[in-house]
């Protein structure tokens, strides 16, 4: 039954009760209840009864419906939602509110059950990270929840209340729950005899009058030494990639020199041995020996290189060194190697040992695209620009570099060779950006590849 029903119901009722009422008077006012008592007891009577009626059933009527819903609010105080009102018996209005109060129950219900299961998925998503996460009430110290990675952190098997930290390891205690961290803070803490690591903050709220703390803490002595050894790996990788980018062409250099070193001294009158060939390649041999050294010995702080060991070199001198390093190994894999300078004065101011790396690194490169190649060749080249920027441009004629990747390759890791490291370009451009300058790419699929060095 809607409200509407209820209204008039209830109206119909007072109706009733006031037209009999307003019957009754009239009755009583136009009888002579003294000349003719029995003809006043016949209509008087009836009326008296049908108005206690009509009193009696809209009481009823108003009181039944009155119990019923204060029954349910009852249930509502107590949240019992599990209790059942008949829907099958009683008048048709009651059964209507009965299914009313039923629809209720059952939504309640509804969102209890999805309250409680969102409440166990959270749970046990806490459950499984690594971070420690505790909640206490912070004038009883009574634990609200914890999560086992908490009490791995702590090393404890259980914890019901934060006094029992407090009187097993007060300056834990102090550390843990009695600081206050605006921010996350690394702090070290004594567990078991041991020191450790780790990031915490906290934070209050209040539950209706309780007032609670949270906090978070994370060990990151593990992630400390995961990352220290990643660091080592990767930094291994990148000493043995640039290791061997230097030995191979001195190894090739030196196999050269040998050979000719052999032939002369075999047949010294066919086989002549040019001193100052000899001279040249064992200087070089030299040259990149020792800036092989100064790489190892200053890779690892790259980073934090304020002030290069800056000279004034002829750009010519610097092409003669890799000339001499380079062309016996590409002469083997028949690519041809040319130099050209705009001018033979072009100078520039640069860390010699380090240019010289980024020079041998992006020939090397070049070797690798010009591979599967018809007649390959690299072509490397000095000149000025219009604004007075020295520039050395590597140009090949390989297979050239798609796309997709060319804003990657300058990624540090990031390689396309099955044997790559990934760290050749990123240290090359790492190196010009210590230089104040820029290192530039322009590739066209079986093309070729130039490579711009702006000093």
């Amino acid at each position: 039954m809607t409200y509407n029903n209820y209204k008039l119901a209830i109206l119909i009722r007072i109706v009733m009760l006031f037209f009999t009422l307003a019957v009754l008077a009239l009755a009583l006012n136009n009888v002579d209840f003294k000349s003719n008592f029995r003809l006043a007891i016949v209509i008087v009577l009836p009326l008296i009864v049908i108005t206690f009626f009509l009193v009696h059933n809209l009481y009823r009527f108003m009181i039944r419906r009155f119990l019923e819903m204060d029954d349910f609010f009852e249930s509502v105080k107590y949240r019992d939602f599990s209790r059942w009102f008949s829907e099958k018996s009683g008048a048709e209005d009651i059964r209507k509110l009965h299914r009313g109060f039923n629809d209720v129950n059952s939504t309640i219900k509804n969102i209890n059950t999805e309250k409680e299961a969102q409440h166990l998925y959270l749970q046990k998503i806490l459950e499984l990270v690594d971070t420690g996460i505790v909640a206490y009430n912070i004038e009883t110290g009574v634990i609200l929840w914890i999560n086992d990675a908490f009490k791995e952190v702590l090393d404890i098997p259980s914890l019901k209340n934060i006094d029992f930290i407090k009187k097993r390891n007060p300056p834990l205690y102090t550390a843990i729950f009695k600081t206050k961290y605006v921010r996350e803070n690394t702090i070290t803490i004594d567990v078991s005899s041991n020191k450790t690591k780790i990031l915490i903050s906290n934070s209050n709220f209040k539950i209706k009058d309780d007032s609670f703390k949270l906090i978070v803490l994370k060990n990151i002595d593990d992630t400390l030494d995961q990352t220290e050894s990643e660091a080592w790996k990767k930094l291994l990788s990148v000493m043995t990639h640039e290791i061997m980018n230097s030995i191979a062409p001195i190894s090739s250099l030196a196999e050269t020199l040998q050979s000719k070193v052999q032939l002369s001294i075999k047949n010294p009158k066919e086989h002549a041995m040019d001193v100052n060939d000899l001279e040249a390649g064992i200087e070089s041999i030299k040259k990149r020996s020792e800036g092989l050294l100064k790489f190892a010995k200053t890779y690892r702080s790259l980073n934090k290189i304020t002030k290069l060991n800056l000279g004034v070199v002829l750009v010519s001198d610097l092409f003669d060194t890799i000339e001499v390093l380079m062309r016996p190994s590409l002469e083997n894999k028949n690519i041809a190697l040319d130099f050209e300078i705009e001018s033979p004065e072009l100078k520039i101011e640069i860390d010699t040992y380090l240019i010289e790396q980024v020079l041998i690194n992006l020939i090397l490169n070049a070797v690798e695209g010009c591979k599967a190649c018809e007649n390959p060749s690299i072509a490397i080249t000095a000149q000025k620009d219009i604004d007075g920027h020295s520039i050395i441009k590597i140009k090949d004629n390989g297979k050239g570099i798609p796309k997709e990747i060319i804003d990657d390759v300058f990624i540090p890791f990031f390689s396309t060779k099955k044997n790559g490291s990934g760290i050749g370009l990123s240290l090359c451009q790492q190196i010009m950006f210590l230089h104040k300058g820029k290192i530039q790419i322009n590739s066209i699929e079986n093309t070729g590849t130039v490579i711009r060095l702006v000093f």
